[in-house]
């Protein structure tokens, strides 16, 4: 099983279908918080739904040649979240990056670490040769992950995500190989 270890507190590790329970359990705890930025929320709402995803998740392993595209992020043995590859251009070597942290796990800097690693792991395990991260325009919690982690905003897409009741644009940010080897 994949298991990327970060520090003592934090790794990243491949689902299982064991992971179910603790997982809805996650986002059902999470669901109002996660409501603002999150527009699949409301396709959640029982155990089998996080098993679904978790089903999804460990079948595109085989997308990429064995490695996961998605992991959950362990905080002191618990999951307090996922990271992961939203889609892999495997021809033009592009990842396009998303994650979420449970509400109670929010400021300590979890998620930074997290990306950190997951980016490593995207350029040096998967080959890819760009990463991008899209995120709500004003949703700055998650803007300031690509922005403290050397990305470069490229541009916004309008009206890229219906949230429930609106549409929100999306400010696209993105990575090279060649910046994120400079720089680490």
């Amino acid at each position: 099983m994949f298991v990327y270890k970060i520090d003592e507190e934090l790794s990243l590790r491949m689902f299982n279908e064991k992971d179910a329970t603790e997982f809805f359990q996650l986002t059902i705890e999470s669901k109002e918080y996660l409501k603002e930025w999150l527009g699949w929320l409301d396709y959640t709402n029982e155990e089998e739904d996080s098993l679904a995803f978790i089903k999804a998740t460990l079948k595109g392993v085989s997308e990429t040649g064995g490695f996961p595209k998605t992991t959950a992020i362990i905080y002191k043995g618990n999951i307090a979240g996922i990271i992961g590859f939203n889609e892999i251009n495997r021809l033009h070597k592009i990842g396009v990056m998303g994650y979420w942290l449970g509400q109670q796990f929010q400021g300590k800097g979890i998620m930074m670490r997290a990306c950190k690693a997951y980016i490593a792991y995207g350029f040096n395990e998967l080959d890819l040769n760009r990463i991008e991260i899209r995120v709500a325009e004003k949703n700055k919690k998650s803007r300031a992950i690509p922005e403290k982690l050397g990305f470069q905003e490229e541009g916004k897409i309008r009206q890229a995500e219906w949230l429930y009741d609106h549409y929100v644009d999306h400010v696209i940010y993105g990575l090279l190989a060649e910046e994120w080897k400079q720089n680490n």
